[in-house]
């Protein structure tokens, strides 16, 4: 049986001031009258059932995540004690898939990417398990088209092709690349065997779980004995206990890297992380003068802006190019567009110099 892990646990600091610590970006409407979690969460339904969900979030968020999910079973969201990235993350929920259906299969995906159409995901899904009927013990990640030479993104690099369903290919994979330089970067682009890494996954819970082992034991050892406490008395207390002190660590570090038989899915749908403001350009319309709002602006010459503002607010420009521009009810960030990176620097900087109530 499939079952479907969110990753809703982000901080979405480069969407700061409207993202905050106590709501991150996946919980905003960014991307149309739905959250970001909840596409994710509309996204999965037709491939599994409500009760083959688990969603995997930081314990301060787990009412909103359950009143944006009316309709999954509250057990079925799970509240880190801490951010400890994708492998923790990852190995706590094959070992909650484990205990209650032992062959059980999983697809990970995280809350805050926006993917269209939803059936086109649908079939790159069934491609990884049909590529997992014929190797049970390999891992599947997916890969994106690079639709330009990107510099913020991981890369993967294919091999030869092992199949192919419904029109969807599915390749050996030959290695992981990390975020390149732009010359690099664009001769991956030129060599078509190279593709953007989604950070989506399918596998089987007891494979993946066997990879943790062999590679990141400790890690393993402590989700197992989380899982083994699940649903008794003791399950906060041990999840606090051995969550905590664990590594940060991604799925990738940890293990897909060093994997033996690792498979990558060509994906056929749109994809963005919408990992900053200028993100939002890419999947949302503009005005004639090129920008981009979401809220009330009122603009005289002024062109290639991203503006933000509340339903009750008019953010009102004059004279002004290539900026970002952000108001909510406590803070206003101005920001020139070259410089989007500073955002997330901006955030950190907030409890220094003594503004930690605006993180």
């Amino acid at each position: 049986m499939l079952h479907a892990i969110i990753m809703a646990g982000g901080s979405g600091t480069r969407f700061w001031p409207l993202s905050r610590q106590a709501l991150p970006k996946q919980f905003l409407h960014l991307h149309g009258e739905r959250t970001l979690l909840q596409q994710a969460f509309d996204r999965i339904a037709g491939l599994v059932g409500n009760d083959q969900v688990l969603i995997v979030t930081n314990k301060q968020h787990v009412d909103r995540t359950a009143e944006q999910l009316s309709s999954l079973p509250l057990d079925n969201i799970v509240g880190e004690p801490a951010g400890r990235d994708t492998a923790a993350c990852i190995a706590l929920a094959a070992e909650l898939v484990a205990r209650k259906d032992s062959n059980g299969r999983m697809v990970v995906l995280a809350a805050d990417h926006l993917i269209e159409p939803t059936e086109r995901f649908h079939a790159a899904v069934r491609a990884a398990e049909a590529h997992l009927d014929r190797e049970p013990d390999a891992l599947v990640t997916f890969g994106i088209p690079p639709a330009y030479a990107a510099t913020g993104y991981g890369y993967l690099r294919r091999a030869d092709q092992a199949g192919q369903i419904d029109g969807v290919r599915v390749f050996h994979l030959r290695s992981f690349h990390e975020k390149p330089t732009q010359q690099v970067a664009e001769k991956f682009l030129e060599s078509g065997e190279y593709f953007w890494n989604s950070g989506i996954f399918v596998w089987t819970a007891s494979t993946i779980l066997a990879q943790l082992e062999q590679h990141v034991p400790k890690l393993r050892q402590a989700a197992s004995r989380i899982a083994d406490a699940w649903g008794t008395p003791r399950q906060n207390e041990v999840f606090e206990a051995e969550y905590g002190p664990l590594e940060k660590r991604s799925i990738d570090y940890a293990v897909m890297e060093k994997a033996p038989k690792v498979a990558m899915v060509e994906t056929p749908f749109r994809w963005d992380d919408v990992g900053s403001w200028l993100a939002l350009e890419r999947t949302q319309k503009r005005t004639p003068e090129g920008n981009f709002v979401l809220g009330h602006h009122l603009g005289l010459a002024s062109s290639d802006c991203v503006v933000v503002g509340g339903p009750d607010h008019l953010v009102a420009t004059i004279g002004v190019s290539n900026l970002i521009i952000v108001h909510t009810a406590d803070v206003t960030l101005v920001a020139r567009r070259d410089d989007e990176q500073a955002v997330k620097t901006m955030q950190q900087m907030l409890a220094d110099r003594g503004y930690g109530q605006f993180t």
